[in-house]
């Protein structure tokens, strides 16, 4: 292992947590608690938005993606945390390390992408309801949704090749509880400057571009709003409006928190609570947030769950 070669590197050693085993305990069941959350509450949306026709929109549409996201994101990362909290010593294989980055780098920018169009698709429909249909039909949504998911998995590409080729020297003790890019770009024995300059870069155009088109969106939005004659009416543009802003602020203020403060006011432990936040308790929170708010997704649920109730006579 000891060589200037990176591809002598064959497996990497996650530090995980630094607490006792009783607390590993703890937290392992905390997690695999949120974990089984996630993966039931993100399915039944899905099941539920594919099963009742009157959710047939373009905005259960993207809700559909964005669960399917959070599905796929939270198993790229909690089974390997889960895995470090029952393991003495966790390893993960050099192709396994270079995989989860890259999948959770591609989800994690697919969701930022698709939180932009998410805001676009409540900006049409609130400020520009009469055309709405006609700009925002099927064949736009599908369109979007494959140049969002398209543009994620691109831009992850020279976010990871930049990182893994650089050469580790034989160092491969990770300090966090998954592969994520800054902690793995630690490793390298040679000057990161230029790799950390383009990754915060990349993370400009990823992070802020589409945070500035949310909050142009929703600058237009509320001024729609507070212009609407009834109550009701601004009422349920708040409401629909609501949910997508809380999940936009969770997501957005860890990973700028993550990606875009300087390393020297982050300790590597609240690296690894930030990542824990966007990785595992945010795919979790999404479901809940869009149910909790939504009266059509709690009737559809409901009915799904429990079955139509027999009719009175």
């Amino acid at each position: 292992m000891e060589s200037g070669n990176q591809s002598l590197v064959m497996d990497f050693i996650l530090l995980g947590f630094s607490v006792s085993s009783q607390i590993k305990i703890v937290l392992f069941v905390v997690f695999l608690t949120i974990y089984l959350v996630t993966l039931i509450a993100n399915s039944l949306i899905i099941t539920v938005v594919r099963g009742d026709s009157r959710l047939h929109s373009p905005m259960y549409f993207f809700i559909c993606n964005l669960s399917f996201i959070d599905l796929c994101y939270a198993s790229t990362n909690v089974p390997t945390c889960l895995q470090g909290l029952l393991s003495e010593r966790n390893t993960i294989t050099f192709v396994g390390c270079v995989s989860q980055m890259y999948f959770g780098l591609s989800l994690g920018i697919t969701q930022f992408i698709l939180l932009a169009v998410m805001a676009w698709d409540r900006y049409v429909a609130i400020c520009d309801p009469l055309n709405y249909q006609r700009i925002v039909n099927k064949s736009v949504c599908i369109r979007l949704t494959i140049a969002t998911w398209a543009g994620g998995f691109l831009i992850a590409i020279a976010h990871v090749s930049f990182t893994m080729t650089t050469p580790f020297c034989g160092r491969n003790k990770i300090n966090h509880v998954v592969c994520e890019l800054a902690a793995v770009l630690r490793l390298a024995c040679v000057d990161t400057r230029l790799i950390e300059a383009v990754i915060f870069v990349v993370a400009i155009i990823v992070l802020v571009a589409p945070l500035s088109l949310i909050i142009l969106t929703y600058i237009h939005i509320i001024s729609t709003i507070l212009r609407m004659p009834t109550s009701t009416g601004r009422h349920k543009a708040f409401s629909t409006c609501g949910s997508h802003l809380t999940v936009v602020t969770l997501f957005y203020g860890t990973a700028i928190a993550m990606y875009m403060s300087p390393r020297s006011v982050i300790s590597r432990d609240n690296e690894k609570n930030i990542s824990l936040i966007y990785g595992l308790v945010t795919p979790a929170l999404n479901p809940l947030i869009y149910t909790l708010r939504n009266k059509e997704v709690k009737s559809s649920m409901k009915k799904l769950l429990i079955g139509t109730q027999p009719a009175q006579y």
